[in-house]
């Protein structure tokens, strides 16, 4: 789901909502996609309850009806930010997902492997070290997890990796 250009490292910003309308705009621009649809889907969510899901993660993510493809993004904070999660840490690391709402069934195998990768404490120290997106994108690479399928709409678990380039150009 990410490519170089969808991984920024060390985003200044001032707080929470400041975080995510500024992720939102970027990944919006980068998909051709309106600012102010993927904004509200993220601040819609996390009004449900927060997307942060400890050890200074947080996974904000909105399900679309105007996206047929996926398309995410990795953040890495200058500095931590309050992010409400279940152990009060704050996040420094935020991977946003955007998803298509024809794809549900999907989304959840989809998410659950996100967390998993991230829940990973080797993972989480390199993507906080990595000095280029190049190499964020290399670290989320290696990790032995199962791909996501192409397939949104049966979300087959292939061998492989979980960044997927071509997922995203959709």
């Amino acid at each position: 789901m990410l490519s170089e250009e969808d991984i920024s490292l060390d985003l200044v910003t001032k707080g929470k909502q400041s975080a995510l309308s500024r992720i939102a705009i970027r990944i919006a621009r980068r998909n051709g996609l309106d600012e102010q649809m993927v904004i509200r889907g993220l601040f819609d969510h996390e009004c449900l309850g927060s997307t942060g899901i400890g050890r200074g993660v947080a996974i904000p993510h909105a399900l679309l009806g105007m996206i047929s493809s996926p398309a995410a993004s990795l953040t890495r904070l200058a500095q931590p930010i309050d992010f409400d999660g279940p152990d009060d840490d704050p996040v420094d690391l935020i991977y946003t997902i955007l998803w298509p709402a024809s794809a549900t069934s999907a989304f959840l195998p989809a998410l659950s492997q996100i967390c998993r990768l991230l829940r990973a404490s080797q993972v989480r120290a390199r993507l906080r070290q990595a000095r280029t997106s190049d190499e964020a994108l290399a670290i989320l690479e290696a990790k032995p997890v199962p791909a996501i399928s192409t397939n949104l709409h049966t979300c087959c678990f292939e061998p492989g990796v979980l960044v997927s380039r071509h997922l995203s150009n959709a």
